[in-house]
């Protein structure tokens, strides 16, 4: 495969090596397989230009800029650790690259074995995609975006870096039946629910990573006889992402009534967007402060039946909420 240290050499070489040693120096990394991917996949192939904010607008950073001092600033960015807008539209942000050391704590968090076959919903750059075929092979990453001008523009970049795993054009809430089925399903844009059609196409035991709410959310696949289940836990670390388009796309929620710290609390604002269409912000926040202000990781989710809900310490404890939608129509109360 490509280096793509040709053109840019020992200063990207130089920059890519100091990003890993800062993930690994922050705990991540642990597991070599990635620390080697991190290693060999030059992230700057992949964001050849992105957009920094300034000021109500979007400065444009590129690789071929003529002026070597925004080259530079343009290569620096590239590795630094931090997500990157790369597609913008109408001023909106419609697509990035996420911070790296999340992504490295996501890879290890999906808990890939090989010859595992992964479906990454949310196709970005490439980036992450080309970290899955270093560690898997080409063959064993599937990769899906609703966006055109997406898919095609990973496609690029992943051939460049000498990759090729298979890239669809397509609605990432229904998966991507024709590859199924998957080991491993790993999401790189924020949901308000999560799919059923997703379930449908794991094998039994497969893992499900994907960002709800502001949190990170582990389930494990099982065939418990009526269909598949899935449930698991919420990971420690915040995670925000672009919002998942297309069938699964998440709503807006608007809060009013609430003092700024406490709207713009991070642990807060979880469990305000996880309880959206269950509780009022006032009931949120009577609930926070009762459970005394809980972490992330004391929340799960439990998808089972066509009905998916979320709760705090036990699925089937006194705190649980709808979560989206049923299998054949709006959100309704589970049935534990």
């Amino acid at each position: 495969m490509g280096t793509g240290w040709e053109r840019y050499g020992q200063p990207a070489a130089e920059a890519q090596a100091a990003l890993v040693r800062l993930i690994a120096a922050e705990g991540g990394l642990t597991d070599p397989a990635w620390r080697l991917a991190f290693e060999e996949v030059p992230r700057h192939l992949f964001v050849p230009y992105y957009f920094v904010n300034r000021v109500g607008t979007y400065e444009r950073l590129w690789c071929e800029d003529p002026d070597p001092i925004r080259r530079e600033r343009w290569l620096r960015g590239a590795y630094y650790d931090g997500p990157l807008a790369t597609r913008v539209r109408d001023g909106e942000l419609i697509s990035s690259s996420s911070q790296p050391s999340l992504m490295a704590g996501m890879l290890q968090a999906l808990e890939v074995r090989d010859g595992d076959s992964v479906l990454e919903i949310g196709a970005g750059t490439g980036y992450n995609a080309a970290l899955l075929s270093h560690r898997l092979g080409d063959s064993k990453v599937t990769s899906i975006d609703m966006d055109e001008e997406i898919t095609e523009s990973a496609r690029t970049h992943l051939a460049a870096a000498g990759y090729r795993p298979t890239v669809v054009t397509g609605d990432g809430a229904r998966g991507c039946a024709e590859r199924a089925p998957f080991d491993r399903i790993i999401v790189t844009c924020t949901l308000p629910f999560i799919p059923y059609d997703w379930l449908a196409q794991c094998s039994p035991g497969a893992r499900i990573l994907a960002p709800l709410s502001t949190g990170l959310i582990a389930l494990r696949v099982e065939d418990d006889g009526d269909g598949r289940s899935a449930e698991g836990r919420f990971l420690g670390t915040s995670a925000y992402f672009v919002a998942l388009r297309g069938s699964g796309a998440v709503p807006e929620r608007r809060v009013s009534g609430l003092p700024h710290r406490l709207a713009e609390n991070d642990l807060f604002r979880f469990l305000l967007t996880l309880t959206a269409g269950s509780l009022e912000p006032r009931e949120a926040l009577s609930l926070w402060e009762r459970e005394r202000r809980p972490s992330r990781d004391r929340f799960g989710v439990t998808v089972r039946h066509g009905h998916q809900w979320a709760w705090l310490d036990d699925p089937q404890g006194p705190y649980s909420w709808p979560l989206g939608r049923t299998a054949e129509g709006p959100a309704t109360a589970p049935r534990n």
